[in-house]
């Protein structure tokens, strides 16, 4: 009999969806099954609806908002240790786990994180309970004593995950598509659709699957200084779109399937949320300028990844400029690449699962 793996995400933007399809995939490789849930949908009285557009709103229109929110809640020491939304989700989780059974359940998202360790620490859940935290930090939300397991990307906090949890926690490498490690350059065919020049330096500007933060500015800074070209990916966002084009900074592109080709033709990649298209570059060994990164967790993200070296955090418009330009020195972009590049060396996540086959350390890229 395949073991079954429950994955609990969210679809607050699209990383942690994204790692939990990615996930699936490498479990379904190896024969295993896996259904991934929606956790906002176990809130009872459309409250989950409601937390997903209140969150979209708060990083469009009033990010501040969001990043005192997440100062107060997510680090605060005054703050609880557990939602009050969490005890609103057991009664459908626990419905769910008995109808279903499964072996093992990994949360990507940390409101899954506290439901699956509170139903285990009230003896609802009989199986192991896996967090795999996919931010470069980590904040009290991801924490919850009922959990067996952790994983992270960054082994910097390894063991400030395992002091503050009280459980085992271990490094896995970032959960990306092979498709970023494998894409091969083609300046001219990105260049032919997209509509810019062959010659161009393209550099990539992430706005997130919503299109978040003030990426006009970003690519004026770009297209202004004569050096660079900027694709701005506006995920989602026809109104950022038409904002770009108005301005005359493009091109301004809507969700893409063909990012990987785009990293690998690209001279940089310029985020604003130092999430999973960070790892994406990555693996794709894009060097990375997280700039005037979005608060809460983008700028707790930005400062992890500048201090370990994967990455460049800049704040104004000529720090941006300077950051790419040292990027142009082969020795600095041969280290900033290879550091980041070096986070893969780690186990593939499939490995790290407490109920992982035997010979399922291959490597994810």
């Amino acid at each position: 009999m395949s073991r079954r793996v429950l994955i609990l995400s969210a679809p607050m933007g699209s990383a942690h969806d994204r790692v939990a399809a990615e996930l699936a995939a490498r479990l379904a490789a190896e024969n295993a099954d896996s259904e991934i849930i929606d956790v906002l949908q176990l809130l009872p009285f459309r409250l989950g609806s409601a937390l997903r557009r209140g969150y979209r709103w708060m990083i469009l229109r009033a990010p501040w908002l969001y990043d005192v929110i997440y100062q107060v809640f997510f680090v605060g020491k005054r703050a609880a240790g557990t939602s009050p939304l969490t005890v609103l989700a057991l009664p459908a989780l626990r419905r769910l786990v008995a109808a279903r059974p499964p072996d093992e359940v990994v949360s990507t998202f940390h409101l899954g994180a506290q439901i699956a360790g509170l139903l285990r620490e009230r003896g609802g859940l009989p199986c192991p309970s896996t967090v795999l935290i996919v931010e470069f930090t980590v904040h009290r939300l991801w924490l919850h004593p009922g959990n067996d397991r952790y994983l992270c990307p960054n082994p910097d906090i390894v063991e400030e995950i395992a002091a503050r949890s009280g459980r085992t926690a271990l490094c896995c490498a970032p959960v990306v598509r092979p498709e970023f490690a494998r894409a091969v350059a083609d300046p001219g065919g990105v260049a032919g659709r997209v509509g810019v020049d062959p010659g161009d330096r393209l550099v990539l500007v992430s706005t997130g699957s919503w299109g978040v933060g003030d990426v006009v500015a970003t690519a004026r800074t770009l297209a202004g200084s004569g050096r660079y070209t900027p694709i701005v990916l506006c995920g989602n966002n026809a109104e950022l779109r038409r904002r770009l084009r108005a301005a005359g900074l493009g091109p301004a592109l809507g969700w893409r399937d063909d990012v990987p080709e785009l990293m690998a033709a690209a001279y940089a990649l310029v985020d604003n949320g130092s999430g999973l298209t960070c790892h994406e570059a990555f693996a794709a060994g894009l060097p990375v300028v997280i700039h005037r990164p979005i608060g809460g967790h983008g700028v707790a993200g930005a400062r992890a990844m500048a201090g370990a070296g994967v990455s460049l955090h800049t704040g104004t418009a000529s720090e941006l400029l300077a950051a790419l330009d040292l990027l142009d020195d082969p020795r600095s972009r041969k280290r900033q690449v290879d550091r980041a590049y070096a986070l893969f060396a780690s186990m593939p996540v499939q490995a790290g699962l407490v109920t992982a086959p035997r010979g399922s350390g291959s490597d994810p890229r």
